[in-house]
């Protein structure tokens, strides 16, 4: 995919199909060495801009999830709120964010996952989840797994059951869906390596 001149729009090229939006990997950039070198950033702003790939993303993700249940959508911050909040609504579940330390005013629980230089974490209000909720965990991106098992953990701290995790896109290579079994993993797009 090619970027546009200075000031321009990035177009997807070649653009899918209208119907069904075929593979919606065109829609979603390769930023080279972001952010820093040897990194390939996959960057979903391009399908965020297209309303009817973004319609398409909501709606493959949700053919997913409709049958197992789904009371409430959990997902991370940020990114995973913005497919997440659109998931919760096209499965008429409630829509749960996980936050960064400090962010949430009510009483929090919290989970801490590993980084490549570090320790972050996520917190959800306590009284998010009713125990023994169906939940689906979100985000938008699934690479080494450590947020999206944070958010599995959270859940799991509240009494709340994981029917599946969803995402928008995936990266195989780095083996997270190894690292969130025994849940069922969805991912729409797969990269099998850095360069794929």
């Amino acid at each position: 995919m090619e970027e546009g001149a200075p000031g321009e729009f990035f177009r997807p090229n070649p653009r899918p199909e209208a119907a069904g939006f075929g593979d919606l990997r065109a829609y979603i950039r390769d930023i080279p060495d972001y952010p820093r070198p040897g990194i390939v950033f996959r960057d979903i702003t391009p399908l965020l801009l297209d309303p009817g790939a973004l319609s398409a993303a909501v709606a493959r993700i949700a053919a997913f999830a409709s049958a197992r249940d789904v009371q409430f959508v959990v997902a991370a911050e940020a990114r995973g709120f913005i497919l997440g909040g659109a998931l919760a609504r096209e499965l008429g579940a409630g829509f749960v964010p996980a936050r960064k330390p400090g962010k949430l005013p009510a009483r929090t629980v919290s989970a801490e996952y590993i980084l490549e230089y570090g320790v972050d974490a996520l917190e959800m209000h306590a009284d998010a989840l009713a125990h023994g909720a169906n939940v689906l965990v979100h985000d938008d991106l699934l690479a080494t797994g450590g947020t999206a098992r944070a958010l599995c953990d959270l859940v799991e701290q509240l009494g709340g059951h994981v029917v599946g995790c969803a995402f928008l896109a995936e990266l195989s290579f780095l083996g997270g869906r190894e690292r969130l079994a025994p849940f069922d993993v969805h991912a729409l797009v797969d990269y099998p390596s850095e360069r794929a």
